[in-house]
């Protein structure tokens, strides 16, 4: 016969918070952002087009460079706005940067030979997936707290009442 309690063991899964949620999300963007980025510089003839002042068909410029880094920033961003921002604002924010960020990350397989299909299907497809967790976690983001569960009757109707009510 086997007893079973309420008592929580070390293996239960607590509920983590949306915003907690989203952080570790971005996180995770962030760290799969950055590495394509880094990995990409492993093809053949892109340091040798780095040097000769190219960045895919861009001439390196402070403009390309600050919109580079306006492209890094605002996910990074993202973990501390998560965190921190009013729900509602929240919730708008983490739709409006996530659906922004899927076209942006499908664009940076543009013009690439299929040698490279792999690279770019897996890498585009996990930050996809992630930006997808990201808009379903903020879409489904409770509107308010839950309610206290109603007390529960008796057969005449009447709730039931704790010894310390009577």
């Amino acid at each position: 016969m086997t007893v079973r309690t309420d008592t929580p063991t070390l293996l239960d899964a607590t509920p983590v918070p949306v915003q907690a949620k989203l952080a570790a999300a971005w996180t995770s963007f962030m760290f799969l952002y950055i590495y394509v980025d880094y990995f990409h510089l492993y093809k053949p003839g892109v340091v040798d087009n780095l040097r000769a002042g190219v960045v895919f068909e861009f001439d390196i410029s402070p403009t390309l460079l600050t919109a580079m880094l306006a492209s890094v920033a605002m996910p990074a961003l993202m973990v501390m706005l998560s965190m921190t921002l009013p729900a509602r604002v929240n919730r708008a924010t983490n739709l409006g940067a996530a659906a922004l960020y899927i076209p942006y990350s499908v664009v940076n397989a543009a013009g690439e030979s299929w040698d490279w299909a792999l690279f770019y299907g897996l890498s585009i497809g996990l930050e996809v997936l992630l930006l997808a967790f990201i808009l379903r976690a903020a879409w489904t983001w409770p509107r308010r707290a839950a309610s206290p569960a109603p007390r529960a009757a008796g057969l005449d109707g009447e709730p039931h009442r704790m010894p310390q009510q009577v």
